[in-house]
């Protein structure tokens, strides 16, 4: 990259047309005054005659390329290295039959739970580009989205084909945390984390939340758990014998007491999301205490370019004062 380090002697080019407009109104100095003008009319048709005009532009760029010397151009080549020290990050978002509950507002219009979980999981994916992520879904059971992976135009486009009725119904956390921490077990990296959202109890699964808890503290894995949606009732569209959909207020209930339990016996936080705000600023809670640490390298060489301005200036300049000593300067 050129830079100039002293710009400001830029401003002098813009005397240049002043001077040369200021000499053309005045006209050159005349050296011999004649009674009459045809006594040197034979000389002026003479081209060497004619030579001062050449060697006056001469020194105006001569002039010019002195300013651009004066400026300091330079030329910077740099170098960033940065080396990023990644996390390794597996999502478990819950697709049972009651992520359809329509108890959050997006625009002031109901938009069910399951659609606002994806679009702020879409965001959390994007702030963090050095780091892998994977994402499991999970219902009555377990299921792998995208495994952990850098590609995370890919891993968009899987979170986005997410929905419910992929597996049988029911809560299956603790099968979830162990199917999540089951991905993060084999992968190098110094910091690996589980972040699952749910919005029920466990209710199914062979296995516990305590019992993958505790296989995930034994692993490193620190666990973020959320509990999502409102406390009591919520809406929930039903289809009846005929396939009609009807719209039912349904007991909802997150089990509080052991999401708590599981993020506090791995490191981890529990959250309460009871709507779309809440929901996004626990994200971006947790984006911010898994900072990815990352190290800069900075290496930078300038190369000083003025000599290229100055050094043809003097050649021009020395040129130009040597022809008007010469057979080539104005006549008298």
């Amino acid at each position: 990259m050129t830079r100039f380090l002293q710009p400001e002697w830029f401003w002098l080019l813009a005397l240049l047309p002043l001077v040369m407009l200021w000499r053309g109104r005045r006209g050159p100095v005349a050296a011999i005054e004649y009674s009459d003008v045809g006594l040197a009319r034979e000389v002026a048709r003479r081209s060497r005659s004619r030579v001062g005009i050449p060697v006056w532009l001469m020194l105006m760029l001569a002039a010019a390329l002195m300013i651009v010397g004066l400026a300091r151009p330079q030329r910077d080549q740099s170098r960033v290295e940065v080396s990023a020290n990644g996390i390794d990050i597996v999502l478990g978002l819950d697709v049972s039959g009651s992520m359809q509950a329509l108890d959050f507002l997006v625009d002031n219009r109901r938009v069910n739970r399951i659609q606002v979980v994806k679009s702020v999981v879409a965001k959390f994916i994007e702030e963090r580009p050095s780091d892998r992520i994977g994402l499991i879904a999970f219902a009555g059971a377990p299921y792998l989205v995208s495994p952990i992976t850098l590609d995370h135009d890919w891993l968009q486009q899987n979170l986005e084909r997410v929905n419910i009725g992929a597996t049988d119904d029911g809560t299956a956390i603790g099968s979830a945390i162990a199917a999540a921490v089951n991905r993060l077990r084999p992968t190098p990296a110094k910091s690996k984390v589980v972040i699952l959202l749910t919005d029920g109890v466990n209710n199914t699964g062979k296995i516990s939340p305590l019992a993958a808890a505790e296989a995930a503290k034994a692993l490193g894995v620190r666990i973020y758990t959320i509990g999502v949606g409102v406390r009591g009732k919520a809406p929930i569209p039903v289809k009846d014998e005929l396939g009609n959909m009807h719209m039912v207020m349904a007991q909802v209930d997150v089990d509080e007491k052991t999401l708590q339990a599981v993020a506090n016996l791995t490191g981890g936080r529990f959250y309460r999301a009871t709507d779309t705000d809440s929901l996004e600023k626990i994200y971006e809670q947790i984006n911010v205490l898994e900072k990815t640490a990352q190290t800069v390298q900075k290496f930078e060489h300038v190369e000083e370019l003025y000599p290229w301005a100055l050094i043809p200036a003097l050649g021009i300049l020395a040129l130009g004062l040597a022809l008007q000593q010469t057979r080539l300067r104005r006549l008298p």
